[in-house]
């Protein structure tokens, strides 16, 4: 049982920049890759990018390659989602989840642990 915690969302102007992080309870937590998924209000849940267990491998959304790094630190059981040149486009809730998966894997029903989602609104 592996159970996530996102922090970290807020209000930022276009251009700005955030950093998510998804704390992790349980155990082996470096046996799952991590993936950031997000929803903006009358969407459908979309991935956004997934690290691998060991965090040697990436993968990302063309829509926020070269803006957004994931990345995390299996001795803090925490990962993050680090993200600059915010858009309005970007605005939604950010949901980290876990699962035992390969890179890439861009489907959410895929993952089995899941965090509760925190709300990132860029302003134009």
């Amino acid at each position: 049982q592996v159970r996530l915690v996102e922090s970290g969302g807020g209000l930022v102007q276009a251009g700005g920049s955030l950093r998510l992080s998804c704390a992790a309870s349980g155990r082996a937590f470096s046996t799952y890759a991590v993936g950031w998924f997000r929803q903006a209000p009358g969407k459908e849940r979309e991935f956004v990018a997934q690290i691998s267990g060991s965090g040697d491998i990436t993968y990302y959304a063309d829509s926020v390659k070269g803006r957004f790094t994931i990345s995390r630190d299996n001795a803090r059981n925490t990962a993050f989602l680090q993200m600059n040149s915010l858009k309005p486009a970007d605005t939604a809730v950010y949901y980290c989840a876990a699962g035992r998966v390969v890179v890439p894997t861009r489907t959410p029903y895929e993952y089995t642990y899941w965090g509760q989602g925190t709300q990132v609104t860029v302003s134009s």
